[in-house]
């Protein structure tokens, strides 16, 4: 999969980002997320953790919310901006507002990452896509973001990515 281009509203800074304006000379993470699911409740922390730590080293870091706020008033966008700010989030937090991107991305639930590689000026490809790590809220396994972790580590240095892959677990999108 190729990563297919966007332009959404970053619900911090109220500014517009392309998908090539957020991808890092190695590749993009994109982490579609939302404020009210306990899945990503469970993890935001770490995943803020993820965005600092990986931060300048050639994967740039966006996260996306699909979920209809009209139905989902917790994902309005200021409520994002406040998660964000709250959590720490380092990078674009964007707003999905028609689902639109959601849907080319083919994401299915919150959280679900998706990691493209591909050096600046060529196409993105889907590196990896599955779990942050196999935490959830109540297994009582500590959030370490190993899988994630592990994928960035593979295209920050140019190696191929696990074969081993596993599926996101999240709340579903909230789909208008």
């Amino acid at each position: 999969m190729i990563a297919p281009d966007f332009e959404l509203w970053n619900v911090v800074t109220g500014n517009r980002v392309r998908r090539d304006e957020a991808r890092g000379p190695k590749g993009l993470l994109l982490l579609f997320i939302c404020r009210h699911c306990p899945y990503v409740t469970h993890v935001q922390a770490e995943l803020a953790k993820l965005g600092r730590e990986y931060a300048g080293r050639g994967v740039g870091f966006a996260a996306i919310c699909a979920n209809d706020s009209v139905a989902h008033p917790e994902d309005l966008p200021q409520s994002l901006a406040q998660q964000a700010r709250i959590v720490g989030f380092t990078f674009p937090y964007l707003h999905d507002a028609s689902q639109e991107v959601a849907q080319s991305y083919g994401a299915v639930c919150t959280p679900d990452s998706f990691l493209f590689a591909g050096p600046q000026g060529s196409d993105l490809r889907l590196a990896y896509r599955g779990q942050i790590d196999d935490s959830r809220p109540e297994n009582g396994k500590p959030v370490t973001g190993r899988d994630l972790r592990g994928a960035l580590d593979a295209v920050i240095t140019g190696q191929p990515v696990t074969q081993v892959q596993h599926p996101s677990v999240g709340c579903s999108i909230k789909w208008k």
